[in-house]
């Protein structure tokens, strides 16, 4: 089985893509989602309280605005989170994979594949690219947020060449291309190696 490994910066439309994927078939890890779901586990919580204090709590579950505000703008406060949640995703990936043996191909969909080092366990990786300001657009739009939010967050990510520059497809997601024929081309690709 080929593990392939889904990346691109924030609001690029990575899980958008990895859906098309999914619709097509595909299985698809969305690392991503499971690190929103660890933090309501409680063994999770007490970690992260504390290394970060109880400020991150609200009625006793994490609030993710807050840790985010503390997070996105000092990367070793990143680097403190993703130590605590990258084992455990990594961990319900390694199940995943073994119940998903079968496949010929799988897409691990993750923000920070190159960032966290799992991208090393991909045997081809693709990045969702798209502008700058289109991306800054849509997660303003999306997660009611400041545009100085975002681009701490982007600040705190790989530029888009330097994800591009690691990966072995490229998909573009302005809003004049189209998804589709894109993951199309690169499923056929897939096929054939």
């Amino acid at each position: 089985m080929l593990k392939i490994g889904l990346t691109g910066g924030i609001g690029s439309g990575k899980s958008t893509v990895a859906k098309v994927f999914l619709q097509l078939g595909i299985p698809v890890f969305f690392a991503d989602d499971e690190s929103k779901l660890l933090l309501f586990q409680d063994n999770v919580i007490k970690k992260i309280v504390s290394v970060f204090g109880e400020s991150v709590l609200n009625e006793n579950k994490i609030d993710k605005a807050k840790l985010a505000e503390i997070v996105f703008v000092d990367k070793e406060k990143l680097k403190l989170l993703n130590n605590i949640l990258h084992p455990l995703v990594a961990e319900r990936y390694a199940n995943w994979i073994i119940e998903n043996k079968t496949k010929s191909f799988t897409i691990k969909e993750a923000a920070i594949l190159f960032e966290s080092g799992s991208y090393l366990d991909c045997d081809k990786v693709i990045c969702v690219s798209a502008d700058e300001n289109i991306r800054i657009e849509r997660v303003v739009s999306r997660d009611k947020v400041s545009k100085e939010s975002v681009l701490a967050r982007i600040n705190n990510q790989w530029t888009e060449e330097q994800r591009i520059a690691k990966s072995d497809y490229v998909i573009y997601n302005n809003p004049n291309d189209l998804i589709v024929p894109q993951v199309l081309k690169i499923i056929e690709s897939l096929a054939h190696s």
